[in-house]
């Protein structure tokens, strides 16, 4: 499973700046009209240690693909139709600026997190509005014709447009799991977990009025602020990875923003990491926490949940702790899982299927 993130916000927010710090793909600027796209490698300390234990031939961390449009206008076509380009990313990094420099641009003259905010939702309930319409229409013949299932769809369509036109995005509107799996194939753009990002000019403003505001409207929807020094962060990004540590040193932060913007997004979707060893590959895999082993299994290839028969596990703190594999055999913490176990952030395995099923 490869993450995917879309990047959103006003023009001048900061979004490319942010797309470079993520990537370090050394974007300039957009045409006005295409999107940003690029898949990175996820860092995971964890990885790295694995790789100087096993020797592999071949390393393959988790990646995360990065979508970045052009900013989101209020009332304009041209956003709609550019939100087409996030429709199948599983969570939106919205980007929001959080800091006062009048020789930078910006959409409006004053700086304002919550009207930003409102302005972006509006948008992506724009775009969504329209989608569910099409869906209702789509169904109105069976509707007619008194199938149950379509007349359940439809209600369940109109119940989440309705609220939408009345300014409350589907992620907020506590659906149940029958009114989501009624909506499920619009894709909702309004319905993604959101993670936002706010945009400072220098370090010391981390915790400015601004940084608040956002805070605040984050936490009326359980979500999550990072903040994040664009600039400083996407020179940086440019560096060798020796040079990028000792910079990040005198700005005072431990991990690189996709470090930090990562571990919220994992968070955010219930994600986690767990992996495969051996000398020919060090591989890190991502499930979701409550994945059973069949599943979790079925990451790695298809025919290994279709065939399931167990799972050895053992877990990176133990290797760590232990030194190897036979050591941590020998302290009998390697276990033999079966279908029901629930695999753990941090579980190395090995799965035994059957290849015929």
């Amino acid at each position: 499973m490869s993450l995917g993130c879309g990047l959103i916000g006003l023009p001048y927010s900061g979004k490319t700046t942010i797309f470079n710090a993520i990537t370090a793909a050394g974007v300039s600027s957009f045409d006005g009209s295409e999107m940003n796209r690029a898949v990175v490698s996820m860092p995971d300390r964890r990885i790295e240690r694995l790789v100087e234990m096993y020797h592999p031939r071949k390393t393959i961390p988790a990646t995360l693909e990065v979508v970045d449009i052009p900013g989101i206008k209020q009332k304009s076509d041209r956003s709609s139709r550019l939100l087409g380009h996030i429709k199948d990313v599983d969570a939106l990094l919205h980007v929001v600026r959080c800091f006062d420099d009048p020789s930078v641009l910006f959409e409006y003259d004053t700086i304002d997190p919550a009207r930003d905010v409102e302005t972006v939702d509006i948008e992506l309930m724009v775009a969504d509005s329209t989608t569910l319409e099409n869906k209702i229409v789509r169904l109105e013949k069976k509707v007619r014709a008194g199938d149950k299932d379509a007349i359940r769809e439809a209600a369940d369509c109109e119940k989440v447009r309705n609220a939408i036109q009345e300014g409350i995005p589907a992620r907020k509107q506590g659906l149940t799991e029958k009114e989501i799996a009624s909506i499920w194939e619009c894709n909702l753009v309004s319905m993604k977990p959101v993670l936002y990002i706010a945009n400072i000019k220098s370090v010391e403003e981390a915790d400015n009025q601004y940084v608040k505001t956002l805070q605040t409207i984050a936490a009326e929807e359980g979500a999550e602020v990072v903040t994040v020094c664009g600039k400083d962060e996407a020179d940086i990004s440019q560096l060798d990875q020796s040079d990028r540590e000792e910079f990040l040193k005198e700005l005072g932060l431990k991990e690189s923003s996709l470090e930090r913007l990562l571990g919220a997004a994992f968070k955010r979707l219930g994600l986690i990491n767990f992996f495969t060893v051996g000398e020919d590959e060090v591989r890190a895999w991502t499930c979701k926490k409550d994945d059973k082993a069949p599943v979790a299994a079925g990451k790695i290839h298809t025919d290994m949940e279709k065939g399931f028969i167990r799972m050895e596990v053992f877990t990176y703190d133990d290797l760590m702790e232990f030194g190897s594999e036979a050591a941590i055999a020998k302290a009998g913490r390697q276990r033999l899982e079966g279908r029901e176990y629930t695999v753990q952030d941090g579980d190395i395995v090995m799965v035994r299927f059957n290849a015929s099923k």
